[in-house]
């Protein structure tokens, strides 16, 4: 190749001429080009003047292609139909995607014409409104709660006038921007699900990095607190269809949650659930590495876990499920531990049995399990520790499923939603699209708890509150 190459003529004066005429243009054309950081740090190629006829004298960043892989240099134009709540309304847009992720937008004017543009985040046309990605963008109502790391408050968009969950989080010099909250940014900015909590916005200064999440009144901890002594039957199987169904989304999508327990479960004023908190939230690579055993509060921690396994999959979010399921169903916890792994063991072991190789394939292989340690109790039917669940019909049945010691034995979400517990739900709800409400569905609706009518549930909402000193 290298020989054709050098073998062919030199180019004409001619066509010298025309190639220092063509240059000449092009750099009159885009004007000066310089290299800046953007807002997290990556360089970008700032075009601060351009004579194309539709984007006179307009500012824009264009990321430079060496960021993006050969494979990936193709650019994809496709409509963007999912309403964005944060959008200002009357605007008629179509987004143009390319691979890197670059978002141009095309605003059609009363004039029919084009005029492209590109911008980061939704904002209205006056230079002097409130835009998206600012900080001055939301009026902070109230403290909802404090954790380790973050501060929560109840807000409001000056954009568009709708409640939103702030959640500020600290940023020390030495320290630099908590790994939980980049995780937690990164994993939501792509989930749109009902029952996902929405990441509206992200806003970054030097003190504060601010993740607005839409508002949502209260969380299921809350909301078991306020009803005591178990939920109404009908309203179990609501939370739990619309957990597992979040839970299929995310298990679809190779992405753990690692944290669940009820207060990382938000429940809106119309009984809506949504998965928030991934702070612990893991994308799960194939082929399968090792995580950190250091996850998921005790009591909603599987025994694989508890025993020192590190090789796990979607299975132990399942084992959350269960210990939820049964909590909504008996009012109290499944397996409160007191004191430590070993008591949150015992504890475990007393309904489900101590494991052994028969029932548990390689469990001597675990680094924490030393069968000396532990009393040897036989499995039990789980109506003889939580009486409640003999009460409806499969309701046990689902929960044995879920609350399996072996990892591989536990129900998916998928193969969960599938099971018979959930056969006198409308069939709509499982052809539902991933943001349709099951609420939008007729008749679904949930019933008043005991001693109560319906009503708002709560003001207060905890939207994982970085509480958590879990080390990873």
């Amino acid at each position: 190749m290298c020989d054709l190459l050098d073998s062919q003529p030199p180019p004409s004066e001619k066509k010298l001429s025309r190639m220092k005429k063509l240059r000449r243009t092009l750099s009159e054309s885009f004007g000066r080009i310089a290299l800046k950081k953007d807002d997290n740090g990556f360089d970008e190629i700032c075009v601060t003047k351009m004579s194309t006829r539709n984007c006179q004298g307009m500012d824009s960043v264009i990321k430079p292609l060496d960021t993006i892989p050969e494979d990936k240099k193709v650019r994809v134009q496709r409509t963007q139909s999912t309403f964005d709540p944060f959008e200002k309304p009357n605007n008629q847009v179509k987004r143009v995607h390319s691979e890197n992720n670059a978002c141009i937008n095309f605003k059609t004017s009363s004039t029919g014409k084009e005029s492209p543009k590109i911008r980061r985040h939704s904002s209205p046309s006056s230079p002097t409104s409130p835009k998206f990605g600012k900080a001055d963008s939301y009026e902070k109502l109230e403290k909802l709660g404090e954790g380790s790391y973050a501060t929560v408050y109840k807000g409001k968009s000056k954009v568009n006038g709708k409640l939103v969950a702030l959640k500020m989080i600290r940023l020390q010099e030495e320290e630099g921007t908590p790994f939980t909250a980049i995780r937690e940014a990164s994993l939501l900015k792509g989930l749109k699900h009902s029952n996902i909590v929405l990441l509206h916005d992200i806003i970054h200064t030097k003190e504060t990095l601010t993740l607005v999440f839409e508002f949502v009144h209260t969380d299921l901890c809350q909301y078991m607190d306020k009803h005591p002594g178990g939920l109404h039957p009908d309203n179990v199987k609501l939370f739990l269809f619309q957990l597992l169904r979040g839970l299929s989304y995310i298990h679809q999508r190779y992405i753990l949650h690692r944290d669940l327990k009820p207060q990382n479960l938000l429940i809106s004023d119309t009984g809506e659930l949504k998965l928030a908190d991934f702070g612990l939230a893991r994308a799960k690579s194939v082929p399968s590495h090792t995580y950190s055993n250091e996850v998921v509060t005790l009591w909603y921690r599987p025994p694989d876990v508890l025993l020192g396994s590190t090789e796990y999959s979607t299975c132990l979010d399942m084992w959350g499920v269960g210990c939820i399921f049964v909590e909504m169903i008996q009012g109290v916890a499944a397996f409160p531990g007191m004191k430590d792994i070993q008591d949150q063991l015992e504890r475990i072991f007393l309904v489900l049995g101590t494991p052994n190789e028969d029932s548990w394939p390689g469990v001597h292989s675990l680094p924490h399990f030393k069968p000396d340690r532990f009393t040897q109790y036989s499995a039990k039917n789980l109506r003889q520790a939580w009486n409640k669940l003999s009460y409806v019909n499969h309701v046990e049945d689902l929960a044995s499923k879920l609350l399996q010691c072996f990892p591989k034995n536990r129900l998916s979400a998928q193969a969960a939603l599938s099971h018979e517990y959930f056969s006198d739900l409308p069939p709509r709800l499982w052809e539902l699209t991933d943001m349709s409400s099951i609420f939008s569905v007729p008749n679904v609706r949930l019933q008043a708890e005991a001693g109560e009518s319906m009503k708002v549930f709560g003001k207060n909402n905890i939207y994982g509150k970085g509480l958590s000193n879990i080390k990873h």
